[in-house]
């Protein structure tokens, strides 16, 4: 096993010294943003895009990562529209998502390859139940547009029993059972951030208040690999691509779709960090964070953008199951 500790986080310099919001012309005072519905802002220069000019840097990107609130249409919706457009502008993306285990993978290429594969025998041997539960209809029209297209799907997570695994026995002990080496995730680098550790845990006592510090550090260590598995994922298909080919209209030529919770892609931490890590800084990718609007949240939204949150924020409406829940 191999567990690296870094005692800065050189790679999320945001998080320590922000920088200025807004760019232009030294003055007292600057406009806060007025935020809006479906608005999409670039953090950096603390300015709304068009949807065009979205797609217009995203499209020459090797991972885009979108970051959802789990079950809301209008977050799937927005990564199906980018999914479309990259797809009119003659880009085949892969599609990589959170929902699916590692061992489900196979079913999802059977599922996208056999068009008479039913839809119930698709759910059963991909694990759904057991790996992500839910209505699979929130997420069916992500995979049928992939289905429809042609486009490759990526299960990203490592599979339930070894998160659990982890949850249970503690990371050192669990990276040496057999089951890691049949993944391939023995001997793996598990780099930990202490500006990582601290977006995690602090939730995790927020919401989960009352646990043991070895429950925390145990829930904190199966986030870390779950994080680290779906890097891999990442990092194993950006290296298998083979570039100076010319592709067909069936090769995936546009960047990786990256589609997980929010919790997954803050401050570029969680997973976008460690495949720069794995791909020794060799990787174009940003990071989309979608949110709801709530008009009353907007001091929230404007403190997101100041501790840049990720590259770009997009506003939504609220979903059908309602406003998500947040511990403060």
């Amino acid at each position: 096993m191999r567990w690296t500790f870094l005692t800065t986080p050189v790679l999320v310099v945001a998080l320590v010294c922000p920088s200025a919001l807004f760019a232009g012309p030294s003055t007292d005072t600057v406009a806060a943003p007025v935020f809006q519905e479906w608005q999409i802002w670039e953090v950096k220069t603390g300015r709304a895009l068009s949807f065009e000019q979205l797609i217009g840097a995203l499209e020459q990107l090797d991972v885009v990562y979108f970051g959802e609130e789990h079950h809301n249409q209008w977050h799937v919706e927005a990564a199906r529209k980018i999914l479309q457009t990259l797809l009119l502008q003659g880009l085949h993306p892969i599609l990589a998502l959170e929902m699916f285990g590692w061992d489900g993978q196979a079913a999802v290429d059977r599922y996208l390859a056999d068009k008479e594969w039913g839809r119930d025998s698709f759910l059963k041997e991909s694990h759904w139940e057991q790996s992500w539960g839910g209505a699979f209809g929130d997420y069916e029209p992500l995979v049928a547009l992939a289905r429809a297209q042609g486009l490759p799907v990526l299960a990203l997570n490592p599979p339930k029993q070894l998160v659990r695994l982890v949850a249970k026995q503690g990371l050192a002990q669990a990276l040496v059972d057999p089951e890691m080496e049949r993944w391939g995730m023995k001997g793996e680098v598990l780099v930990d951030e202490p500006a990582y550790h601290d977006m995690i845990v602090k939730p995790l006592r927020q919401c989960h208040g009352g646990l043991s510090d070895h429950a925390y550090q145990r829930m904190y260590e199966a986030s870390m690999f779950r994080d680290e598995g779906m890097a891999k994922t990442i990092a194993e298909a950006l290296r298998r691509r083979s570039p100076g080919t010319t592709p067909d209209a069936r090769t995936p030529n546009g960047p990786i779709i990256s589609y997980t919770g929010g919790g997954h892609i803050q401050y570029r931490l969680p997973v976008p960090n460690r495949v720069l890590r794995r791909r020794k800084g060799a990787v174009k990718q940003a990071t989309i964070y979608l949110t709801s609007f709530e008009p009353s949240r907007a001091e929230e939204l404007r403190s997101l953008m100041q501790e840049d949150v990720a590259d770009y924020l997009w506003l939504t409406p609220i979903g059908a199951q309602g406003a998500p829940k947040r511990c403060r």
